[in-house]
């Protein structure tokens, strides 16, 4: 069901999103370009939203960030939106601070976890990071690339989900997206509430 997403997305989605093919060499030279600063935001980035996987189950899986805390997905009862990003994807890049702006819009009805997909881990993620000013994202490393295997149809990055209080899929949105737009609070926060009622009922 993974690999049918490629059906569902246009093909045009390959000039808003990386692959992981490159390889590591690859990630370092970006990865090194990116901490000193970040690429120009195009004038859109066109992500495309999809539902076709809802009711999907957010993954048991367990992630630490640089300091050694640990975040367990099973355990999450709120709702969260899961970013997975590299340091080498320029898309991934430039939606980062719109996605910490969600975060700040929606703090205290919805989580944003940006994990990065590094192999390197911490040694690119730090730097990165030391080089922003983010205020609410957090520094998640899966240098074993488990939720994008899980998630990305043959490591097409970025990738962002939403999931309700269960732990049960609403949307997705694969390549890049302006998540601090008035359309994309108002179509996350109306996803949430229409989730919310069904869950209540």
């Amino acid at each position: 069901m993974i690999r049918s997403i490629a059906l569902v997305l246009p093909a045009a989605l390959a000039l808003a999103a990386c692959d992981s093919g490159a390889g590591e060499p690859a990630q370092e030279s970006a990865a090194n370009a990116g901490a000193s600063e970040a690429p120009p935001p195009p004038p859109q980035l066109p992500g495309q939203v999809v539902r076709a996987f809802a009711g999907t189950e957010l993954p048991p899986l367990t992630f630490n960030d640089p300091e050694g805390n640990t975040l367990n997905l099973g355990e999450l009862d709120s709702p969260v939106l899961v970013n997975l990003w590299a340091t080498w994807c320029a898309p991934c890049v430039i939606e980062m601070p719109a996605l910490d702006n969600l975060a700040g819009e929606l703090e205290g009805d919805l989580k944003v976890l940006t994990i990065s997909q590094d192999v390197r881990g911490a040694e690119v993620v730090q730097p990165f990071f030391a080089a922003r000013d983010f205020q609410y994202l957090e520094q998640w490393l899966d240098p074993e690339n488990e939720l994008a295997l899980a998630f990305s149809d043959g490591g097409l990055l970025p990738v962002t989900i939403l999931f309700d209080a269960e732990g049960k899929e609403i949307l997705r949105v694969a390549g890049g997206y302006e998540w601090d737009s008035e359309e994309a609070i108002a179509r996350v926060s109306e996803a949430l509430v229409e989730a919310e009622g069904v869950g209540g009922a």
